[in-house]
């Protein structure tokens, strides 16, 4: 296996051949195969053993092998003990879900400060034909059926090709020594179900399975490549704009679609959406009807559907502001404070006001139904929901609109108009300039 896997490496990820590489090491056979194929190639290694304390003296004996292993190897290894029962139940996730963010989390950690290039992990073929399966009884979309990825981001996979019977053919030859997992022989979760239960009668109605699985693995991924083309050919004529507060979908153009579901799936499917009947009806519901996710909003506004992340931390309450402060920060920019005595130009972002008209503390809030001001350069009040109305401003935009506020009076409609009634005269002294950045 050894010629193998020089000639993977060098035909695939020759790049690690100089790169500074952490392994990430439970003690078993694939994860000790792994250490020692790289080792043989002279490749620059340090493990990282993740101690999860969920078997008790078995989890304790697999943490003294590896540091035996690294001792014996002369190799830096790394060792982090983690409470995974409690994570799991403070972040309400399943041990397993629980263990791999501890896992992954603390590789990054390592990664960054000790400036490694990349993470080698031991997933092999047969893993790889388990996820395809679990994804497969659970359903799912093209994504959960193209495999597991060889590289992704920093995490490198150089054992996929590899089947476990060959790697654990190669640990025998080389009288290699591993730990045994004793959770690994139930069957009261589903991979290992399907390891020792159904995948064996595959095997057995198809001796050719993993063969025969990396050729439809292969299709699958092409398949994937001209979906991906022509999904991002759609979105460039879908999206009316994009940036990082929110993206805006032209609903006519999806109505032009024989499968609008499956676009709008292929868009939002990163956002938390589950309810996909719910998405496709919202094309042609009325104006202001919306669908959550655990972190994202789609709305319909007219004919557009925005998409905005779900906000946890704004102050509903407001916001107050002393003569004193200089520089408030708030959810749209930083507001800047400064008396000065000479006027410039007036932008949209800039006003300058009588500061003997102002009651201090000044708030800031959101506007209300109902709320009206005095427009500069106009006469007259005018309701913000007209104001609104003229200027075009989405539904979104106008929930982002914040006030600045002296006593019950609006003084900025911040970043749109300023409040005739704060003016500067000449005879204003001193001037407040006020400056949304």
């Amino acid at each position: 296996m050894i010629e193998q896997f020089q000639k993977h490496i060098d035909r695939h990820f020759s790049f690690l051949k100089n790169s500074k590489l952490l392994l990430a090491i439970s003690g078993g056979l694939d994860s000790v195969a792994l250490t020692h194929l790289c080792h043989q190639l002279k490749l620059n290694i340090a493990l990282a053993h993740c101690n999860f304390n969920l078997r008790g003296k078995e989890s304790d004996n697999d943490e003294d092998f590896v540091m035996q292993l690294a001792e014996d190897l002369d190799l830096e290894v790394f060792i982090e003990s983690f409470d995974t029962k409690a994570y799991a139940e403070e972040h309400k996730l399943s041990i397993q879900m629980a263990a791999r963010q501890l896992r992954y989390d603390w590789f990054e950690e390592l990664s960054k400060q000790l400036k490694f290039d990349y993470i080698l992990t031991a997933h092999h073929a047969d893993d790889n034909l388990e996820t395809f399966l679990i994804n497969l009884t659970r359903g799912t979309g093209l994504d959960g059926l193209t495999g597991i990825p060889e590289t992704n981001n920093f995490v490198v996979r150089p054992l996929l090709p590899f089947s476990r019977q060959g790697i654990e053919a190669y640990a025998n030859k080389c009288k290699l020594k591993w730990r045994e997992d004793s959770s690994n022989a139930s069957t009261k979760y589903l991979r290992n179900k399907l390891r020792h239960d159904v995948i064996p009668v595959l095997k057995e109605i198809s001796p050719q399975l993993l063969q025969n699985f990396q050729t439809t693995l292969s299709n699958l991924n092409d398949t994937a490549d001209i979906v991906e083309a022509c999904v991002q050919k759609v979105f460039k004529i879908a999206v009316d704009t994009s940036n990082e507060k929110e993206i805006k979908f032209k609903i006519s153009e999806f109505k032009k679609l024989k499968n609008p579901k499956a676009y709008l799936h292929e868009f939002l499917k990163d956002y938390g959406f589950t309810e996909w009947n719910d998405v496709v009806k919202i094309l042609g519901a009325q104006s202001g009807k919306q669908v959550l996710s655990s972190t994202h909003r789609l709305l319909k506004d007219r004919d557009y559907l925005i998409l905005t992340e779900i906000s946890l931390d704004e102050d509903h309450h407001g916001i107050l502001i002393s003569e004193k402060d200089k520089n408030i920060q708030i959810p749209i920019g930083i507001l800047h404070f400064d008396k000065v005595s000479v006027i410039g130009d007036l932008q949209s972002n800039i006003i300058y006001l009588d500061i003997n008209k102002l009651k201090f503390p000044l708030l800031l809030r959101k506007w209300h139904e109902g709320d009206f001001f005095y427009p500069l350069g106009m006469q007259g009040k005018k309701k913000l929901s007209k104001y609104f109305k003229d200027e075009k401003l989405s539904l979104v935009d106008k929930e982002n609109t914040w006030l600045l506020i002296s006593g019950d009076a609006i003084v900025w409609v911040i970043g749109k108009r300023a409040d005739n009634r704060f003016k500067v005269t000449d005879t204003t002294k001193p001037t407040l300039k006020i400056e949304l950045k």
